[in-house]
C-alpha cells in the first residue's frame, strides 16, 4: 500500500496540479487537508477517473479534509467524539478503512499565537484528538494518523530554534499533545528528505524560503507499531512543491 498527506492549500487552486501528482505518484490512499471547498466543488469527479472513492468534511472557504482510496472505502467517520469547537466543531478530522488500514486525515488548528484563544482551542481539541484515536485503536491493529498537525515535534523539526521563539507550533504544551497522542501506541514515521538533512514538509511562501530551505516538520504521519514495521519507504515528495502555483506544503509518501 502507497499512503500519502498533503496539505494542498485549496483544491480548487491546486486540481491541475493534485490530478497529475494522482496519475504520477499512484498512491493507493491520500490524505489532503486545508481543501478549502464545498462537497460540489470538490473534483470528485475527475479523481474518479484516476480510479478513488472520495469522502469529504468541507463546509466552504475554510480548513476541509478528505480521503481519496483506491483500495476500498468503508466506515467513513466526519469528526469524531467530543470534538471542540470554535465555537462550533469544524472540518477538521475524517477517518475511514481503506484496505484494512484504518485512516485518518487530519488538520489541526494553527493557534495563531499562544496568548490568542485560539491557542487554548488548538490544545483541547489535541487532547479530544487524542482520546479518539485512543478509543479507535482498540478495533484496529493497523492505524495512522496522517496529516497537517501545526506542531513541530522538536527543535530539529524547524530550521532555526531560535526564530520560533515565543511563537506557536513550537511551545512545550503544543509538543506534549503530540506525546500523549504517541502514547497511545503509536510511532512517528519519519520521511526521508529529498534535499537537507532535514525531513521538512512546510516552507512559508516568502521569497526565498523554500529554496533556502528554511522550513518545518509539521506534517506527520504516526501509525501503530504492526503498521509501522512495514514501511519500506517513506519519503517528502519536495518536487510538489516546486513550480508555479504550489501549495506552500509537499507530501508525504509511505510505502507500506
Amino acid at each position: 500500500m502507497r499512503l500519502a498527506t498533503w496539505n494542498v492549500n485549496s483544491v480548487k487552486a491546486r486540481e491541475p496540479r493534485l490530478l497529475a501528482w494522482l496519475d504520477d505518484k499512484k498512491p493507493d490512499v491520500v490524505c489532503l487537508q486545508e481543501v478549502k471547498s464545498t462537497t460540489e466543488q470538490f473534483p470528485t469527479e475527475q479523481v474518479g477517473e484516476l480510479g478513488y472513492t472520495v469522502a469529504t468534511h468541507v463546509d466552504g472557504r475554510w480548513n476541509g479534509v478528505a480521503l481519496l482510496s483506491r483500495v476500498g472505502l468503508d466506515d467513513v467517520v466526519r469528526g469524531f467524539a467530543g470534538e471542540p469547537g470554535f465555537p462550533d466543531p469544524e472540518t477538521r478530522a475524517i477517518s475511514a478503512t481503506c484496505g484494512g488500514v484504518r485512516v485518518w486525515s487530519i488538520y489541526v488548528p494553527n493557534g495563531r499565537t499562544p496568548e490568542d484563544p485560539h491557542y487554548q482551542y488548538k490544545l483541547t481539541w489535541l487532547a479530544a484528538l487524542r482520546d479518539a484515536v485512543a478509543a479507535d485503536l482498540a478495533g484496529h491493529a493497523d492505524l495512522a494518523v496522517c496529516g497537517d498537525f501545526n506542531v513541530a515535534p522538536t527543535d530539529a523539526d524547524v530550521w532555526d530554534p531560535a526564530v520560533f521563539v515565543g511563537s506557536t507550533h513550537v511551545t512545550a504544551p503544543e509538543r506534549s499533545a503530540l506525546t500523549a497522542l504517541l502514547d497511545t501506541g503509536l510511532r512517528d514515521v519519519v520521511p526521508t528528505p529529498m534535499k537537507g538533512p532535514f525531513p521538512f514538509t512546510y516552507w512559508d511562501y516568502r521569497a526565498g524560503n523554500f529554496h533556502q530551505n528554511k522550513g518545518m516538520r509539521i506534517d506527520l504521519v504516526y501509525a501503530t507499531p504492526s503498521l509501522a514495521g512495514r514501511v519500506t519507504g517513506a519519503v517528502v515528495d519536495r518536487e510538489a512543491r516546486k513550480g508555479k502555483g504550489p501549495s506552500d506544503h509537499a507530501p508525504i509518501i509511505v510505502d507500506f
